[in-house]
């Protein structure tokens, strides 16, 4: 982009996409504006004194014509939220004299990410949040603020008064309940805006991974729940202007529902629709879990004219921002924003980088007598290996999405003769159903029976093989497939057993880049052979895990499954 224009308003942050909706429409005004102020300019100029002006239909020969000169450069440039930026062009206009054609302030509606990725930067940045001028600083580019930011507004959860129900239950919207309502489908339609350009999708996914942390302790199973929420959005790139200009022209609630569906927004777009008078009615609040502001920060960049500066900021009055809908004070109990930038782009880019794929997993479940062995867990229980996977197995299972297809098998030998693996829940489906119970339902009564088998051999390596030969079969686009073992690490007591080099061997001459099956490897109990684990996790590009606390084996999962969403 040239030095001297200006990024476009919905330029993602950080890389440019060309722009649409808004930046037309600016366009469009600008045009108007300069046409009507040069056709005034010409009618006045082309009348003699005591003589009436010319009809439009018959201008003046040429030689009488006169242009108005063009306006200089403005003094001051100034870049504001969308949101904000009328009542700070409104500001503006009062500092020009009577009469005055050109004006020394120019004000631009512009998302926050667009500032913090373009050039040049403006003179003055009005975004709608202190942390991107923190974004700012880190970039090493430093703004200077005085006293308290112009206005303040929570984030609300909105949508159309017919789904009320859905997601704002007794009045009160929560970000929880959004999520959960999304994972069981209760929701029509979810949107929210590209975290990486708007601050309502920036706040929105820091709001809704503090509101699911506070009822998830475990990092890895919380982030996959949010990630949830992301995977059923109907638009994750929506900006709420559209979304409430859309709904400004429906006439039909139940299509709006359906087409629109539930959305964040501020408070102060909320209360501005609501105030329009609209057909479509929409209700919502700031959800009682994770209320967080806007705020609108008054910053300048080093250099830029401090006088004008100055009465720019002084014509911003109080009474118009309310007036607008904003709030004149931080909203109490809001929750306070980390001060290190990264704390919330790092989430931001996660979501954004998200991708939709299904999963595929098998179950390779040790079945062997050393799983019958004490051992003390996290919290200081004297339990067995087995106790540990029948509570990690029930975590675990509710981890699994309704997209996935998954088996189980059990490996262990209690006879010199016997098979390596026996298939305890059939490949398929999650949700498809096999002898009256779905798969799901399946896995879960095997688990909470899971017995292992006195003084059986564990024929670890070759249950190994074997199950990522099977699941390479499945590969197929779009799709993760994964094998999950679970044992306490040790091969050998069976006519399957064959040493660790043998076994890295074939299964690295298996490995396909075409179709890769990667290993999740959970130890059972501090005698877990953890470098057998985390050697066929290396080979396969996937992961080893020691547990000892039924969530570890859900967190780890959920960190493997968070890391097969994100783009490469």
């Amino acid at each position: 982009m040239p030095d001297n224009e200006w990024p476009d308003p919905r330029l993602p942050f950080p890389e440019p996409t060309p722009s649409r909706g808004r930046t037309s429409l600016a366009a469009a005004v600008v045009v108007l504006v300069l046409l009507a102020a040069g056709g005034l300019a010409w009618r006045l100029m082309s009348t003699d004194a005591g003589t009436p002006a010319a009809a439009p239909s018959a201008p003046p020969p040429a030689s009488r014509q006169q242009t108005a000169p063009p306006c200089p450069d403005p003094k001051l440039r100034v870049a504001a939220a969308p949101e904000i930026a009328p009542v700070i062009q409104q500001a503006a206009a009062t500092l020009s004299q009577a009469g005055q054609r050109c004006s020394e302030v120019a004000v631009q509606a512009v998302e926050p990410g667009a500032v913090l990725a373009g050039k040049p930067q403006p003179d003055v940045w009005v975004p709608s949040s202190s942390a991107w001028l923190a974004a700012a600083r880190a970039q090493g580019r430093t703004w200077s603020t005085s006293g308290p930011s112009l206005a303040w507004s929570p984030l609300v959860i909105a949508g159309p008064e017919t789904i009320a129900r859905l997601f704002a239950p007794g009045d009160k919207t929560s970000w929880a309940v959004l999520a959960q309502s999304a994972a069981d489908e209760r929701v029509p339609a979810i949107r929210m805006p590209d975290p990486l350009l708007s601050t309502t999708g920036l706040l929105g996914v820091y709001a809704v991974r503090q509101a699911i942390a506070r009822n998830t302790p475990d990092a890895g199973i919380a982030t996959l729940q949010a990630l949830t929420l992301r995977s059923r959005l109907e638009n994750a790139s929506a900006d709420p202007a559209d979304i409430l200009a859309q709904l400004a022209r429906s006439t039909d609630d139940t299509a709006a529902s359906y087409e629109v569906g539930v959305f964040p927004a501020t408070e102060q777009q909320l209360t501005a629709y609501q105030n329009g008078g609209h057909r479509v009615r929409l209700v919502g609040g700031p959800p009682a879990d994770g209320l967080v502001d806007a705020d609108y920060p008054y910053a300048t960049r080093k250099g830029a004219p401090a006088e004008l500066s100055k009465r720019l900021r002084a014509a911003i009055t109080t009474t118009a921002l309310t007036a607008a809908g904003f709030r004149s004070a931080a909203t109490p109990g809001a929750l306070t924003l980390p001060a290190d930038p990264e704390a919330l782009l790092g989430p931001a880019r996660q979501w954004s980088a998200y991708r939709s794929v299904a999963f595929q997993v098998l179950l390779l479940i040790d079945g062997s007598g050393s799983m019958n062995e004490k051992i003390t867990d996290r919290a200081g229980r004297s339990v067995t290996k087995a106790t540990l996977l029948r509570e990690s197995g029930a975590t675990a299972a509710r981890v699994f999405g309704k997209d996935t297809s998954l088996g189980m098998w059990y490996f262990g030998t209690s006879g010199p003769n016997g098979p390596a693996h026996v298939e305890e829940v059939s490949f398929g489906p999650l949700t498809g159903s096999t002898n009256g119970r779905t798969r799901r339902e399946q896995l879960a009564a095997k688990i909470s029976s899971y017995q292992p088998v006195a003084k059986a051999g564990t024929p670890l390596y070759q249950t190994v093989l074997d199950g990522v030969a099977a699941m390479r079969g499945q590969v197929k686009p779009d799709t993760a497939s994964v094998v999950v073992v679970l044992t306490d690490g040790s091969d050998g007591g069976t006519r399957f057993a064959m040493s660790q080099a043998d076994f890295l061997k074939r299964l690295q001459a298996g490995v396909d880049p075409a179709r890769p099956v990667p290993v999740i490897a959970v130890g059972f109990g501090p005698g877990a052979n953890l470098p057998a684990l985390q050697n066929m996790a290396k080979v396969t590009g996937g992961r080893a895990i020691a547990a000892t606390n039924p969530a570890d084996l859900a967190s780890g999962i959920a960190q493997a499954f968070v890391a097969a969403h994100s783009q490469s």
